[in-house]
């Protein structure tokens, strides 16, 4: 049977865009990491409500951006690693240990791999922490934001971002800043997932469409 008779999709010969909206930020006593839940493939929508924000450990998250099968495999050798270096040292990993291996992981496969993790969390020794990765580079900042809806906010996080927010103001902080880029964005959307990490653990929270808040073009 001839090939002509199947012709092979215009997706599967060109480079499918995929995109996201994640963002984390430090806090008084720890961090607020979120995520929009669309996972799409050039113009197609694959999953409404994929959760970007993956546990390296208790108290440490990463968002995931790129290719969705590439971040999700980062993030699964992660917490493997850091699973086995904590029974080791007999005791909780250092949130920049985890953002170590995102980096050295990130770097070693540049060619191979498609993804940008955000690493966030609380450790003991220097409390609540945001670090960007992306081929290489490790840098921490006091917030972050990655995938494509964060070209639509960069000057509201800008304006917005203060020293020393509680735990409310970085939460709301957050769900305003990721409200703001699905609206935009038609590749971020669904629901948005929300981490809160300190001192005392993890807490998640999905917040559903109808329940985030509305800004005056909507």
């Amino acid at each position: 049977m001839s090939e002509e008779m199947f012709p092979e999709p215009e997706w599967l010969s060109e480079e499918v865009k995929t995109g996201t909206t994640i963002i984390a930020v430090t806090f008084d006593g720890g961090v607020v990491l979120g995520s929009d839940s669309r996972v799409s493939a050039g113009e197609s929508v694959v999953n409404r409500v994929m959760n970007k924000l993956s546990p390296l450990h208790d108290k440490i998250y990463c968002a995931l951006s790129g290719s969705a099968a590439d971040a999700q495999t980062i993030a699964e050798i992660v917490n493997y690693q850091l699973d086995v270096h904590s029974i080791e040292v007999e005791d909780d990993p250092l949130v920049c240990s985890a953002a170590t291996l995102v980096k050295n992981i990130s770097y070693k496969y540049k060619e191979e791999l498609s993804a940008h993790l955000i690493v966030a969390g609380w450790d003991r020794k220097k409390g609540g922490q945001v670090y960007a990765t992306l081929n290489g580079l490790l840098s921490r900042q006091p917030f972050a934001i990655g995938g494509s809806g964060s070209f639509y906010i960069h000057g509201f996080v800008d304006a917005e971002y203060r020293k020393n927010m509680t735990k409310r103001e970085s939460q709301e902080f957050v769900v305003n800043a990721l409200t703001l880029a699905m609206g935009r964005d038609g590749s971020s959307g669904g629901v948005a997932y929300v981490v809160t990490i300190d001192k005392g653990g993890a807490e998640e929270k999905c917040i559903l469409g109808n329940e985030l808040p509305r800004f005056f073009d909507q």
